[in-house]
């Protein structure tokens, strides 16, 4: 590439244009842009030219466009107003990396005024895809276990600790995981499910303790701010080890039974 010449009288518009194309490659990605240095002795030429044909004129510098910033982070306790509002959130939030690699935002599903909710995890390939909770292979398990205990999918609340996928299916980090529980805090406060079944050791350590272990608290009764909570195995779990159906279906059953249900 030439060394650019640019007349004074040119200067202006040329720099019109190059603070259009910096912008644009702004919104493409791009944050560094190399350049020559005998490119950079040319423009300050150019430069200087100009101020001096226009005595007590400045050259403005480059106008980028900032980066679109996300929205504050939601504080515990703030009132969303609805389900709905909650979801166009999600849809918006850059507050952890996950925005970065996500397809479509996971908010959950369900009931607005259910009497179980399950949590699980956070989104696999196949919620990323579709934007909707447990809709994989362990999705489809999770189903059968609803239907056995006499429900049906949409007369529960189905979501996850975190409402982006992790990159391969990783677990969420601690950081991650407490940029998204606002959120869910808050749909847990607008639901008001009379039980809660947290699915794995994720959904045990967001919502109660960071060091929790599921295979010690699978099957013991905890309370998540007043509402009754059952920590089982995760579908998925289930689907590398069949043998612990037994146990998640013993936990269900605890479950109906603390809902007034029969299995």
């Amino acid at each position: 590439m030439d060394t650019p010449t640019i007349a004074a009288t040119d200067w202006d518009e040329w720099l019109e244009a190059l603070c259009t194309h910096l912008t644009f490659l702004q919104e493409e990605g791009q944050s560094h842009v190399a350049v020559d240095p005998k490119h950079v002795a040319a423009w300050r030429t150019a430069s200087s030219t100009t101020t001096a044909a226009s005595p007590g004129t400045a050259v403005p510098p480059p106008k980028v466009a900032a980066a679109p910033s996300s929205p504050a982070p939601m504080e515990e306790g703030e009132d969303m107003g609805s389900l709905e509002a909650i979801a166009q959130r999600v849809a918006s939030c850059q507050l952890c990396g996950l925005c970065k690699t996500r397809t479509r935002t996971v908010p959950g599903q369900g009931a607005p005024r259910p009497e179980l909710m399950f949590i699980g995890e956070g989104p696999g390939a196949d919620e990323d895809q579709q934007g909707l909770a447990f809709v994989g292979r362990a999705g489809k398990l999770l189903t059968k276990i609803i239907e056995a205990m006499g429900f049906q999918r949409d007369e529960v609340w189905i979501g996850n600790i975190v409402k982006c996928r992790p990159p391969n299916n990783r677990p969420p980090t601690p950081e991650e995981m407490n940029a998204c529980l606002p959120y869910l805090k808050a749909q847990i406060a607008l639901l008001q499910p009379k039980v809660i079944v947290c699915l794995g050791a994720t959904a045990v350590k967001g919502l109660f303790n960071p060091q929790a272990t599921i295979s010690r608290l699978r099957g013991q009764w905890m309370n998540f701010e007043g509402i009754d909570t059952m920590p089982t195995y995760h579908p998925a779990y289930l689907l590398r080890n069949p043998s612990a159906k037994r146990d998640v279906w013993a936990d269900m059953k605890a479950v109906l039974e603390r809902l007034g249900r029969s299995a």
